[in-house]
């Protein structure tokens, strides 16, 4: 399994804007959770867990977001990242098995969780790792 971006978009009239995803079925969520981090630039990571899975969606701001298969060889990690960004309405899946983290680009980034299992499920299969494992957070100057 790897990771999938479902996209969305913004619709926009002389009544305001409408963002969505019409592909995200909310079907197997049990919970959601919304982080806000204290500064620019605040990195959570890695978080993983081997049964549950999660969703990840931007509210405002954007965040630089990381994922890592976690049935890797020593030595044999690929992390990924991705901006997610309010402005690009998208959710990203992270399947069971896998570690993410976030560092939110803006002030004022607001990122939402929508996990498939309880909060008694979740601590069950919680896996931390520090966040300088995979040192994937510099920002990539263009």
């Amino acid at each position: 399994m790897e990771t999938k971006l479902l996209r969305g978009d913004i619709s926009v009239d002389d009544r305001g804007k409408v963002r969505f995803i019409n592909d995200f079925d909310f079907s197997g969520v049990k919970r959601f959770y919304q982080v806000e981090n204290h500064s620019r630039g605040f990195i959570r990571a890695w978080h993983g867990h081997t049964r549950e899975s999660k969703y990840v969606y931007v509210a405002s701001g954007s965040a630089l977001v990381g994922t890592i298969d976690m049935n890797f060889e020593e030595g044999h990690e690929h992390p990924q990242k991705q901006v997610l960004s309010a402005a690009k309405p998208s959710v990203l899946w992270i399947p069971p098995g896998y570690a993410n983290g976030f560092k939110n680009l803006e002030e004022g980034t607001i990122v939402i969780f929508f996990s498939t299992s309880t909060l008694e499920e979740s601590k069950g299969d919680d896996i931390r790792i520090n966040y300088k494992r995979w040192d994937i957070w510099e920002e990539d100057y263009r």
